[in-house]
């Protein structure tokens, strides 16, 4: 399977932005929808964006739409997650997967990486 590397997480106050990426390994990256997932403390893992293989699909959980954006370079095996206008609510440790599929249940393909920690202030 590939391995999956977060980063960009950090400090933002309310109402800022993040940008995070995902390094992947493997020679079939780009024959993968890939998704981004977040848990926070204490919670259950949830769901948070999708993107299909070429990049010109997208699918949002409706507690981001319209604040976050994925994408992707396949060149450099790496997804994105552009995070605008952040809340509180969105404190959680994001985690990159691959996607058998674009539509739900969105279940990963590989096992989890460490994540990144994303935390907004109020």
């Amino acid at each position: 399977q590939v391995q999956l590397v977060e980063s960009g997480g950090g400090l933002v106050q309310a109402g800022g932005s993040l940008r995070l990426s995902c390094a992947a390994s493997g020679r079939t990256f780009s024959s993968y929808a890939m998704g981004w997932f977040r848990q926070a403390p204490g919670k259950e893992r949830e769901f948070v964006a999708a993107i299909n293989w070429s990049g010109r699909d997208t699918y949002y959980a409706n507690s981001v739409k319209g604040r976050f954006t994925i994408s992707r370079d396949n060149a450099k095996n790496t997804v994105y997650l552009q995070m605008n206008s952040l809340k509180p609510d969105d404190t959680a440790v994001y985690y990159c997967n691959a996607l058998p599929t674009m539509s739900p249940p969105h279940i990963a393909l590989n096992a989890w990486g460490q994540g990144t920690l994303v935390t907004v202030s109020s």
